[in-house]
């Protein structure tokens, strides 16, 4: 028997982890005919047929259910074998951050250019992200989140405490009486954040005009006049509504796997991406 390509088990997994073919090949960044001949030729190789192929969608085999656990096994195996190497490595080449949206657009990208001198042979990647990405599986070397990782194998730290603050414009406070406030607030996948539980409370059943699950476009739709809504301090320039007192902190974290923060070029862009949560914007 040949042995199998690694690329082509890892299309396997992948429609396993994302639920179909369709959504395998999104995250894959591929077309969705590229997953269906790679996992064809994982199965010429392998002599077994992983899925079956229904018009609703693919279903897994009893062959490629057996199969499975070892694949996650050889995938866990050669992603540790990735890490170990990254960390192995020099202090030159990509170092990819995902942080989210609002954070990368409005604190990263403004003030990388006050640390370009010192990322000497290091390409830094900003990937904008409302999601979490897998740094077991490399999707990132650096991860900032709003939630502290319970993994074992991730170091964290906080580098930044973001305060939250009701914002709305002069022009809107001076045309609306605080009884005919109308708020602009997170959808539905963001409604437990804690800036969100505190501005359901103040509204205490006042309309709400907009949702998003965007803090760019909850912010923009605030400095145009649409209505009330908590922002973080550093989109709450100009915006602030004064004598209202916003209880709601959030600690941002800093996340690296343990086997990639070994290696020099990761150790030292963590360092000076810490940094620039304490310095200001040029």
């Amino acid at each position: 028997m040949d042995t199998p390509d690694w690329n082509d088990l890892r299309y396997f997994l992948a429609v396993i982890t994302s639920g179909s073919l369709s959504a395998a090949a999104r995250s894959l960044g591929v077309e969705h005919t590229t997953v269906s001949r790679r996992i064809e030729a994982l199965e010429k190789v392998l002599g077994v047929r992983l899925f079956d192929r229904f018009a609703r969608g693919w279903s897994l085999t009893a062959p490629g259910e057996a199969l499975l656990p070892q694949a996650q096994r050889v995938e866990q195996e050669i992603q540790g074998l990735l890490r170990q190497a990254a960390g192995a490595g020099d202090g030159h080449g990509t170092v990819r951050i995902s942080a989210p949206p609002a954070i990368a657009a409005h604190w990263i990208a403004p003030r990388l250019a006050g640390v370009h001198a010192q990322l000497s042979g290091i390409q830094i990647e900003l990937g904008a992200e409302p999601a979490q990405v897998d740094l077991s599986r490399r999707e990132a070397e650096i991860a900032i989140r709003f939630r502290r990782p319970s993994a074992p194998d991730l170091a964290a730290r906080v580098v930044a405490i973001v305060k939250y603050y009701l914002c709305a414009t002069p022009e809107y406070l001076a045309s609306h009486n605080p009884d005919q406030w109308e708020f602009i607030g997170y959808d539905e996948s963001l409604a437990e954040t804690p800036q969100q539980e505190w501005l359901d409370a103040f509204a205490a059943g006042r309309p709400y005009v907009f949702f998003s699950n965007d803090l760019n476009s909850i912010a923009a739709a605030v400095s145009f006049g649409a209505g009330i809504a908590i922002l973080p301090d550093y989109l709450a320039t100009g915006l602030v509504i004064p004598d209202i007192i916003c209880p709601v902190r959030r600690e941002l974290w800093m996340v690296v796997h343990d086997d990639v923060r070994k290696s020099p070029r990761v150790r030292h862009t963590a360092d000076l991406i810490a940094e620039l949560f304490s310095s200001p914007a040029n």
